[in-house]
C-alpha cells in the first residue's frame, strides 16, 4: 500500500499551481483542470491517456467526459486532501495532454487542434 502523504496547505497549493501547473485550479479541495478537445475521438483518446497514466501511477482522478471536453479532479483520498502525489500525476497528465512534436522534428504532428489551450 502506498505511503500516506501529508496534505498540502491551500496557500502552498495555489502558489504552486500558478508556478507549476497553469490551467489547473484549487476548487473545493480538488486540483481541477478542464481540457477542450476538437471532438469526440480526441476526447476518448485523452481519457485513455489519462487512464493509462493513472493506472501506472496507482493514483486515480475523477473524470467528467463530454463531447469536446474532459474535466479532471485530483485529490488523495487516503490522506484526505491534496498531496505531492496529486501534483506529480497532474504534471504527467498535462505533459501527455499537451504534447506536440517539436518544430523541425521527424514527426509531422496532426494538423488538427487536438487538445486546445487558451493563451495565458
Amino acid at each position: 500500500m502506498p505511503e500516506r502523504l501529508p496534505v498540502l496547505p491551500d496557500a502552498e497549493i495555489v502558489e504552486r499551481l500558478a508556478r507549476e501547473l497553469p490551467g489547473w485550479t484549487l476548487d473545493e479541495g480538488w486540483l481541477r483542470r478542464k481540457y477542450n478537445t476538437d471532438g469526440w475521438p480526441t476526447t476518448l483518446m485523452l481519457v485513455n491517456a489519462i487512464g493509462f497514466l493513472s493506472e501506472a501511477a496507482w493514483h486515480h482522478p475523477d473524470l467528467e467526459v463530454t463531447w469536446g471536453k474532459v474535466y479532471v479532479r485530483l485529490k488523495t483520498h487516503s490522506s484526505g486532501g491534496i498531496t505531492e502525489r496529486d501534483f506529480a500525476l497532474a504534471k504527467e497528465i498535462e505533459k501527455a495532454a499537451l504534447w506536440r512534436p517539436a518544430p523541425g522534428s521527424h514527426l509531422e504532428g496532426n494538423p488538427g487542434k487536438w487538445v486546445r489551450v487558451k493563451p495565458a
